[in-house]
């Protein structure tokens, strides 16, 4: 620094170790900056991949594993919403059936599928309540494999006689089948230890009838045989009959629940009967693997919500037969709880013993 300079600093009161220092300090700023600089830049990145990963695994196809073959109601029953959902979701949505022992298999699927929210499982009670309780080794844990992620309905199981059975009511064919077979008959069944199995033994029981159930791989091929004439008559779901009992190719002759049903108005309950007891709902939800995000069950959910109350969505689910209704996550996991309850009792005291 020349000496003109330095005698200007020096007037100034600023020494040449003071000019070092400030250039030390402006130095430490700088350097300060660019790591923060270089810190907001790596946040930026990490939430550019966060952004990303999101948008990609919003792009990616959803899965609806259904447990029965197709062509029964619960496959009908997933195609409708799967149809309607991917405009809520923005995403494709396909129904994936995958049959066997009652929805065994797709439960088990669903257990080793990634938790990330693009594999679900529409279930109605048999697989996540009663397959547990008459089941040794399930090979799932429904309160452990599980996360429930919305419900979207309930509906009621009912008692059908095929076309080709002369009865047109309980009554009749009672009398029927004490007369033609002597008090004893078969009656289908979609799935073995379900609950419509547990309902022939009630039924026998009430009508002093020796019922056999007689269980088959879904309700479809149920129907098969109850169109075919092959079986007299048969228990499941009001949306596995109601179009056939539409057409006068069978007839629905009973339901259970606590009231009529709106899809059958002049079937009369199990209750109307005398067989009580049986006024728990049954309910249909989606489930989805233990772990998944919430951020992405509550996606799910939210567009369940949505799908279901499209008015076309409702009509057509309540044709099937079924009570629509959105309830949460949590009140999915309280009604699956509350029916696991009512339905233990009644296979305890069946005398039933898990297989």
């Amino acid at each position: 620094m020349g000496k003109s300079a330095s005698s200007t600093l020096a007037a100034t009161g600023v020494t040449c170790a003071g000019v070092h220092a400030a250039r030390r300090q402006f130095g430490k700023q700088l350097a300060q900056t660019a790591a923060a600089l270089a810190a907001s830049a790596v946040l930026a990145t990490g939430l550019l991949a966060v952004g990303t990963a999101h948008a990609d695994n919003s792009g990616k196809t959803i899965k609806i594993l259904v447990g029965f073959p197709p062509g029964g109601g619960t496959d009908a029953i997933a195609r409708v919403l799967a149809d309607k959902m991917k405009d809520e979701l923005g995403q494709p949505v396909i129904v994936e059936n995958k049959p066997g022992a009652g929805g065994q298999l797709a439960a088990q699927a669903l257990k080793a599928a990634p938790a990330d929210g693009t594999t679900l499982f529409l279930s109605h009670d048999h697989t996540v309540t009663i397959l547990p309780l008459v089941t040794k080794n399930p090979g799932f844990d429904p309160a452990t494999d599980f996360v429930p992620v919305a419900g979207f309905a309930t509906f009621v199981n009912a008692f059908a006689v095929s076309g080709g059975t002369p009865a047109k009511s309980v009554a009749e064919y009672v009398s029927w089948v004490k007369g033609a077979g002597a008090g004893k008959g078969a009656v289908g069944i979609p799935a073995p230890a379900s609950t419509p199995e547990f309902l022939v033994k009630l039924i026998g029981q009430k009508y002093s009838l020796d019922l056999v159930a007689a269980p088959y791989r879904g309700s479809a091929p149920m129907m098969g045989d109850m169109l075919g004439n092959q079986i007299a008559a048969g228990v499941a779901s009001v949306p596995d009959f109601i179009e056939n009992h539409k057409v006068g190719k069978l007839r629905v002759v009973a339901v259970l629940g606590g009231h009529r049903q709106a899809a059958l108005p002049d079937v009369p309950t199990f209750s109307e009967l005398g067989l009580s007891g049986l006024e728990d709902m049954p309910f249909y939800g989606l489930f989805a693997p233990a772990g998944t995000p919430k951020a992405e069950l509550d996606r799910v959910a939210d567009a369940v919500a949505k799908t279901i109350a499209k008015p076309d969505v409702k009509e057509r689910l309540s044709a099937m037969g079924l009570t629509v209704g959105f309830s949460t996550g949590t009140q999915l996991g309280e009604r699956e709880k509350a029916y696991r309850t009512t339905w233990s009792k009644i296979i305890q005291q069946s005398g039933f013993k898990p297989m």
